[in-house]
């Protein structure tokens, strides 16, 4: 008896780990999914900011984060009627290092939705979302080649 209940909970065990790492890869398994996280790693965002950064409807925005926030990726602030997101620090180091490994520099989708980050972020005191109030700009780190 005491065999099958250490089979029963290493199968237990097994299980939730893989489930928490095929969630993880689900929600970096997407296009703009990883946009979203690019966008959310060092600034907060709500779904209408996203919405307008990446010109997406913002059910289609919130359907994306769901998936990313079931993953465990993101810490979020309830601010009024809005919700912000950004990447939780324990995944930080692994969002940049990925962001190195396998983003496309020279891709214009990347810069695109950075320029237009810092527009709808210039925009936000006269916009509809207060911005959060705990969840700060993180510094933003210096991008280093990986060899």
């Amino acid at each position: 008896m005491k065999g099958i209940l250490c089979k029963t909970i290493k199968v237990v065990m097994i299980n939730l780990v893989m489930t928490k790492l095929v969630l993880f890869n689900k929600a970096l398994a997407d296009a703009t999914r990883w946009r979203i996280v690019s966008l959310v790693t060092d600034e907060a965002l709500c779904i209408c900011e996203l919405a307008d950064i990446l010109e997406m409807p913002q059910s289609t925005i919130s359907s994306h984060v769901q998936i990313i926030r079931k993953a465990g990726l993101l810490e979020s602030e309830k601010c009024e009627k809005w919700t912000y997101f950004r990447i939780d620090k324990k995944y930080l180091r692994l969002i940049r290092s990925m962001s190195l490994l396998f983003a496309e520099p020279e891709d214009p989708s990347w810069k695109d939705d950075a320029r237009k980050a810092q527009q709808r972020l210039a925009q936000r005191e006269d916009s509809c979302c207060p911005g959060p109030q705990n969840l700060s700009p993180r510094k933003k780190t210096q991008t280093k080649t990986l060899s």
